[in-house]
Protein backbone atom coordinates (compact mmCIF):
# COMPACT_ATOMS: atom_id res chain seq x y z
CA UNK A 1 0.00 0.00 0.00
CA UNK A 2 1.41 3.71 -1.25
CA UNK A 3 1.32 6.46 1.27
CA UNK A 4 1.95 10.01 0.13
CA UNK A 5 4.38 11.98 1.88
CA UNK A 6 3.06 14.56 4.83
CA UNK A 7 4.33 17.96 2.73
CA UNK A 8 2.02 16.61 -0.21
CA UNK A 9 -0.85 16.04 1.79
CA UNK A 10 -0.38 19.49 3.78
CA UNK A 11 0.04 21.26 0.22
CA UNK A 12 -3.44 19.50 -0.88
CA UNK A 13 -5.04 20.57 2.22
CA UNK A 14 -4.16 24.17 1.49
CA UNK A 15 -4.68 24.43 -2.39
CA UNK A 16 -8.42 22.48 -1.93
CA UNK A 17 -9.27 25.55 1.16
CA UNK A 18 -8.35 27.90 -0.84
CA UNK A 19 -9.92 26.60 -3.82
CA UNK A 20 -13.32 26.16 -1.65
CA UNK A 21 -13.39 29.88 -0.36
CA UNK A 22 -12.98 30.96 -3.94
CA UNK A 23 -15.67 28.77 -5.06
CA UNK A 24 -17.84 29.92 -2.35
CA UNK A 25 -17.44 33.75 -3.01
CA UNK A 26 -17.67 32.98 -6.97
CA UNK A 27 -21.13 31.10 -6.55
CA UNK A 28 -22.47 33.05 -3.77
CA UNK A 29 -22.15 36.20 -3.07
CA UNK A 30 -23.83 36.12 0.30
CA UNK A 31 -21.17 33.85 1.36
CA UNK A 32 -18.56 36.65 1.70
CA UNK A 33 -21.34 38.33 4.68
CA UNK A 34 -19.33 36.29 7.79
CA UNK A 35 -16.64 38.33 6.56
CA UNK A 36 -18.88 42.33 6.38
CA UNK A 37 -17.05 44.88 8.09
CA UNK A 38 -19.78 46.47 9.83
CA UNK A 39 -17.38 49.64 10.05
CA UNK A 40 -17.88 50.34 6.32
CA UNK A 41 -20.94 51.45 5.83
CA UNK A 42 -20.69 49.89 1.48
CA UNK A 43 -23.28 47.47 0.92
CA UNK A 44 -21.86 46.29 -2.60
CA UNK A 45 -23.49 46.09 -5.92
CA UNK A 46 -27.23 46.18 -6.40
CA UNK A 47 -27.02 42.36 -6.82
CA UNK A 48 -29.68 40.48 -5.46
CA UNK A 49 -28.15 40.10 -1.98
CA UNK A 50 -28.08 43.54 -1.57
CA UNK A 51 -30.81 43.43 0.66
CA UNK A 52 -29.70 40.52 2.81
CA UNK A 53 -26.70 43.15 3.19
CA UNK A 54 -28.56 45.68 4.35
CA UNK A 55 -30.65 43.54 7.08
CA UNK A 56 -27.48 41.88 8.27
CA UNK A 57 -26.10 45.52 8.89
CA UNK A 58 -29.30 46.78 10.28
CA UNK A 59 -29.32 43.72 12.40
CA UNK A 60 -26.04 44.76 13.49
CA UNK A 61 -26.57 48.70 13.67
CA UNK A 62 -29.88 47.89 16.36
CA UNK A 63 -27.56 45.55 18.03
CA UNK A 64 -24.95 47.99 18.30
CA UNK A 65 -27.17 50.90 19.68
CA UNK A 66 -28.50 48.40 21.92
CA UNK A 67 -24.98 47.57 23.60
CA UNK A 68 -24.37 51.59 23.66
CA UNK A 69 -27.96 51.95 25.83
CA UNK A 70 -26.49 49.00 28.10
CA UNK A 71 -24.22 51.15 29.29
CA UNK A 72 -25.88 54.35 29.05
CA UNK A 73 -28.18 53.19 31.39
CA UNK A 74 -26.19 54.23 34.42
CA UNK A 75 -26.29 57.82 33.59
CA UNK A 76 -27.21 59.98 36.39
CA UNK A 77 -29.50 62.29 33.54
CA UNK A 78 -33.43 60.44 33.87
CA UNK A 79 -33.71 62.02 29.76
CA UNK A 80 -30.09 59.80 29.27
CA UNK A 81 -31.63 56.30 30.98
CA UNK A 82 -35.10 56.86 29.79
CA UNK A 83 -34.04 56.74 25.98
CA UNK A 84 -31.36 53.57 27.06
CA UNK A 85 -34.67 52.31 28.34
CA UNK A 86 -36.59 53.05 25.21
CA UNK A 87 -33.80 51.65 23.05
CA UNK A 88 -33.83 48.57 25.17
CA UNK A 89 -37.01 48.20 24.83
CA UNK A 90 -37.63 48.75 20.75
CA UNK A 91 -34.47 47.53 19.11
CA UNK A 92 -35.41 43.82 19.82
CA UNK A 93 -38.96 44.41 17.90
CA UNK A 94 -36.92 46.29 14.75
CA UNK A 95 -34.56 43.36 15.06
CA UNK A 96 -36.98 40.54 14.76
CA UNK A 97 -38.76 41.97 12.22
CA UNK A 98 -35.40 42.57 10.31
CA UNK A 99 -34.09 38.41 11.24
CA UNK A 100 -37.86 37.01 9.97
CA UNK A 101 -37.26 39.45 6.45
CA UNK A 102 -34.20 37.75 6.20
CA UNK A 103 -35.46 33.98 6.55
CA UNK A 104 -38.52 34.96 4.56
CA UNK A 105 -36.49 35.76 1.65
CA UNK A 106 -33.52 33.69 1.79
CA UNK A 107 -34.24 30.88 4.21
CA UNK A 108 -31.23 32.65 5.86
CA UNK A 109 -31.93 31.82 9.83
CA UNK A 110 -27.91 32.83 10.36
CA UNK A 111 -27.12 35.31 13.33
CA UNK A 112 -25.99 38.36 12.69
CA UNK A 113 -22.22 38.71 15.18
CA UNK A 114 -22.58 41.84 17.58
CA UNK A 115 -20.70 44.95 16.59
CA UNK A 116 -17.86 46.49 18.55
CA UNK A 117 -18.95 49.84 20.16
CA UNK A 118 -17.39 52.15 21.85
CA UNK A 119 -17.07 51.80 26.09
CA UNK A 120 -17.74 54.93 27.60
CA UNK A 121 -16.13 54.65 30.76
CA UNK A 122 -16.18 55.69 33.91
CA UNK A 123 -19.36 57.65 35.06
CA UNK A 124 -17.83 60.77 35.69
CA UNK A 125 -18.84 64.48 34.61
CA UNK A 126 -18.51 63.58 30.60
CA UNK A 127 -19.85 60.39 30.71
CA UNK A 128 -23.03 61.61 29.14
CA UNK A 129 -21.29 63.68 26.60
CA UNK A 130 -19.30 60.37 25.34
CA UNK A 131 -22.98 58.57 24.78
CA UNK A 132 -24.15 61.72 23.13
CA UNK A 133 -21.15 62.13 20.73
CA UNK A 134 -21.15 57.88 19.91
CA UNK A 135 -25.03 57.71 19.21
CA UNK A 136 -24.93 60.69 17.20
CA UNK A 137 -22.10 59.25 14.83
CA UNK A 138 -23.87 55.78 15.21
CA UNK A 139 -27.12 57.66 13.42
CA UNK A 140 -25.34 59.46 10.89
CA UNK A 141 -23.99 55.91 9.74
CA UNK A 142 -27.28 54.79 9.93
CA UNK A 143 -28.25 57.50 7.75
CA UNK A 144 -25.58 56.57 4.89
CA UNK A 145 -26.88 53.08 5.00
CA UNK A 146 -30.52 54.04 4.65
CA UNK A 147 -29.89 56.13 1.94
CA UNK A 148 -27.41 53.54 0.31
CA UNK A 149 -30.12 50.74 0.25
CA UNK A 150 -32.18 53.28 -1.42
CA UNK A 151 -30.51 53.78 -4.44
CA UNK A 152 -29.76 49.52 -4.35
CA UNK A 153 -33.19 48.12 -4.12
CA UNK A 154 -36.09 47.69 -5.55
CA UNK A 155 -37.68 46.03 -2.75
CA UNK A 156 -40.23 47.73 -1.27
CA UNK A 157 -40.35 46.66 2.49
CA UNK A 158 -36.70 47.42 2.34
CA UNK A 159 -37.39 50.94 0.73
CA UNK A 160 -40.36 51.88 3.65
CA UNK A 161 -37.78 50.77 6.22
CA UNK A 162 -34.85 52.77 4.95
CA UNK A 163 -37.44 55.79 4.86
CA UNK A 164 -38.77 55.20 8.34
CA UNK A 165 -35.27 54.59 9.99
CA UNK A 166 -34.33 57.62 8.10
CA UNK A 167 -36.21 60.06 9.73
CA UNK A 168 -35.87 58.10 13.42
CA UNK A 169 -32.14 58.55 12.87
CA UNK A 170 -32.68 62.85 11.42
CA UNK A 171 -35.18 62.84 14.72
CA UNK A 172 -32.44 61.24 16.93
CA UNK A 173 -29.71 63.41 15.94
CA UNK A 174 -31.72 66.50 16.95
CA UNK A 175 -32.65 65.98 19.99
CA UNK A 176 -29.28 64.21 21.22
CA UNK A 177 -27.69 67.60 19.87
CA UNK A 178 -30.42 69.67 21.80
CA UNK A 179 -29.17 67.73 24.73
CA UNK A 180 -25.83 68.40 24.14
CA UNK A 181 -26.08 72.17 23.08
CA UNK A 182 -27.71 72.37 26.52
CA UNK A 183 -25.66 70.53 28.81
CA UNK A 184 -22.25 71.34 27.55
CA UNK A 185 -22.46 74.12 25.50
CA UNK A 186 -21.36 72.26 22.26
CA UNK A 187 -22.53 72.86 18.75
CA UNK A 188 -22.27 70.68 16.31
CA UNK A 189 -19.22 71.40 13.80
CA UNK A 190 -19.80 69.17 11.39
CA UNK A 191 -21.34 69.91 8.14
CA UNK A 192 -24.70 68.12 7.56
CA UNK A 193 -24.85 64.89 5.72
CA UNK A 194 -25.47 65.57 1.63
Amino acid sequence: MKTISLALALSLMIVSAVAGIGIGYWLTPQYSLSMYDRNVMDLGQPDKWVDLRYLDAMIAHHRGAMLMAGQARQSRRAEIRNLASSILLDEPKNIDELYRWKQEWYGDRRSVRDPQVPKFGEMDGTFDLRFLNALIAHHRDGILMTREIRLKSSRSSILDNADRTEQFFENGIAMLRGWRRQWYNITDPQPELP
